[in-house]
């Protein structure tokens, strides 16, 4: 008891040197649905990869901390190249960016010259450099709906996100075999054994789950759309596929309601699914990375500018 109210004591201490630093320094916190609940809550805005992308488009601050992982803060640096973009973890990084280098998409895009390149923006910024435009699982299927029906396509990195695309939209896509481990960890039968036990509950997943996992769902949409889905919706509970910091946004929005989270495979250490990644981000960290202004993210120039040309055709889009 007295080792929690030490934390709790300390954790004070640290939410008020961050807000002090943050005025002290003109800093913005921007913050993904899947980090800890203590971050969310610190946080100047909180949202999903399109909603933090919009933000970062239009912020007057000095500084960016990005509290999310790699990717995220280099497309906030891709958009603010003037501006200081730091990252509490700089190994915060994601399984999905890493299962397409570089170096073999190159070949593979090459390989398919009459290719536009449609990029998921959970991909490095190397990758964003290559593409034609990029998307979010909340503007997807806008963005592949708005290209010419005859235009030839690549989709990449998720070959999940890519597939829910095709059915939503009857185009035929060329699609890189990546994933997100996180999305990938759910349990197909447990879901449809906690499904059993819960008749009542309706089951709700991310695009970037299995298409067995979303062929199952009621509603399948980006993490902003879960949110919203299960706020307006008039069910009372639901099963959530997604990871599993969501929860958090869900239960303040829906107190009321019943939110349990889609159950993974038995090797993993939570009944549901989480991102080592985005828990790689700590309070501690956070405070430590505004107060050092460190780790700062750095992209290469010709990479930014590359990059920042298919990053404004998606925000353009999604106004």
């Amino acid at each position: 008891m007295e080792q929690v109210a030490t934390r709790a004591k300390k954790d004070i201490e640290l939410i008020e040197e961050v807000n002090r630093l943050r005025k002290e320094k003109n800093a913005v916190i921007l913050a993904h649905y899947y980090q800890e609940a203590v971050i969310q809550e610190l946080a100047d805005f909180v949202g999903d990869s399109l909603g933090l992308s919009q933000q970062a488009a239009t912020t007057e601050a000095d500084i960016i901390l990005f509290a999310g992982v790699h990717f995220m803060a280099e497309t906030a640096k891709i958009i603010n190249p003037s501006k200081k973009v730091i990252l509490p973890d700089v190994n915060a990084g994601c399984s999905l960016a890493d299962s397409c280098p570089p170096d073999e998409f190159k070949k593979f895009i090459d390989a398919h010259p009459d290719h536009m390149v449609i990029t998921y923006i959970n991909c490095s910024a190397e990758i964003k450099a290559m593409s034609d435009i990029i998307c979010t699982s909340s503007n997807a299927v806008k963005i592949v709906e708005s290209l010419p029906k005859d235009q030839p396509l690549i989709c990449a990195p998720d070959k999940n996100l890519g597939k829910y695309i095709m059915k939503q939209t009857g185009r035929d896509m060329l699609l890189w075999d990546g994933t997100c481990m996180v999305h990938e960890a759910f349990s197909i039968d447990k879901i449809l054994k906690l499904h059993k036990e819960h008749p009542d509950a309706q089951f709700i997943a991310h695009p970037e789950s299995d298409p067995n996992i979303l062929n199952v769902a009621s509603y399948v949409g980006s993490t902003t759309g879960l949110i919203n889905h299960v706020k307006n919706n008039p069910a009372n509970k639901f099963i959530v596929a997604t990871e599993a910091g969501i929860l958090h946004e869900m239960r303040k929005e829906v107190p009321h309601k019943t939110i349990i989270p889609a159950p993974a495979e038995e090797n993993n250490s939570c009944a549901c699914s989480e991102c080592g990644f985005m828990k790689m981000n700590t309070l501690e960290k956070l405070y430590l990375c505004l107060k050092n202004e460190s780790p700062e993210i750095h992209v290469a120039e010709h990479i930014r500018e590359k990059a920042l040309i298919p990053i404004n055709r998606m925000l353009e889009l999604s106004k």
